[in-house]
């Protein structure tokens, strides 16, 4: 019986951590027979479990169910949606404030005391900063996210930097979230080309759909991109420096949504930034505190000669 009760968690934990399974792919994990996860499956449902077989794969899903099950999290998985919570009470999703308090409260019920200590001492030595700039809407957040996990195509009006709005049509890849804003990345279908847009000034259309083939994306590190799609491409000039300083001490005074950091070893790191000034890039990069050297574009690096010309002149 225990055994059983043990082999019935671990595959409940296994259909919560991914959308589909075949039943081979279950019995493998669990080292049983096929015939045995289909009694465990049936012992699932008989518990109120709403799992469904898919058509045509032999394989199996956990659907959404008229009561929200369970969910099983190990120690580091318990963590870090206390330390989620935790923050989102205070963060940067609209109206979710009073929601994640709510959770936080039964999780922290059912915590055992050598989590609770560790969320504790996270808790105690981190101090938030009050945020103060556009927030995304927690239903606009999850019906993005379900879209990309179900790759179907998501239809949405969207408001630029500018104020003008139109109608996208986009193949929505992955949410990266900056530390202060959320950003989609996904396939534009009308300018047929990857796309960066900020979720805080996007209003999805219903219903999505049809299903696309996922493609492969832009870049692996998907991060960088995004940084470099929000920091550097959208602008008139785009800067390229040296800093000789390595990526992790420039990353302390450089923010990822103001320029794009790459090492180039120990002592000397790449970085990108964006603007429709010269006046505002030099300034910039010079303001830093770090010793660099500019590479492009032509324009910067001749303003910033003439600009050192100035300063020298100004100081005899």
């Amino acid at each position: 019986m225990w055994e059983t009760s043990a082999r019935l968690l671990r595959l409940l934990s296994l259909l919560q951590a991914r959308r589909d399974w075949s039943g081979a792919e279950l019995a493998e994990r669990l080292e049983v027979t096929t015939r045995t996860v289909r009694r465990d499956i049936d012992r699932l449902r008989a518990l109120g479990y709403p799992v469904h077989a898919t058509a045509g794969t032999a394989g199996y899903r956990l659907g959404p169910g008229a009561d929200l099950p369970p969910l099983l999290l190990d120690d580091d998985e318990a963590v870090a949606v206390a330390m989620g919570l935790r923050t989102a009470a205070g963060g940067s999703i609209t109206g979710i404030e009073e929601t994640s308090v709510r959770a936080l409260a039964k999780l922290e019920q059912v915590l055992p005391s050598r989590l609770r200590h560790r969320i504790n001492a996270l808790q105690s030595m981190t101090v938030p900063l009050t945020n103060i700039g556009p927030t995304a809407d927690p239903d606009t957040l999850t019906a993005i996210a379900a879209a990309c996990r179900d790759s179907l195509r998501l239809r949405f009006d969207y408001r630029t930097h500018d104020g003008t709005s139109s109608v996208r049509t986009a193949e929505p890849h992955r949410l990266v979230h900056t530390g202060r804003r959320w950003y989609l990345v996904g396939w534009d279908v009308d300018r047929q080309d990857w796309r960066t847009y900020r979720v805080d000034r996007l209003e999805p259309r219903t219903p999505t759909g049809p299903r696309f083939t996922p493609r492969t994306p832009p870049d692996p590190e998907l991060g960088g991109y995004t940084s470099r799609a929000v920091s550097t491409a959208a602008y008139r000039y785009q800067g390229r420096f040296t800093l000789h300083v390595s990526a992790e001490t420039a990353a302390e005074r450089i923010a990822p949504t103001t320029a794009a950091l790459e090492p180039i070893d120990e002592h000397r790191c790449t970085l990108r930034a964006g603007s429709n000034s010269l006046d505002e890039l030099a300034v910039y990069v010079a303001g830093k505190g770090f010793d660099f050297e500019v590479h492009e574009p032509p324009e910067l690096v001749a303003h910033i000669k003439a600009l050192a010309a100035r300063f020298a002149a100004a100081t005899p």
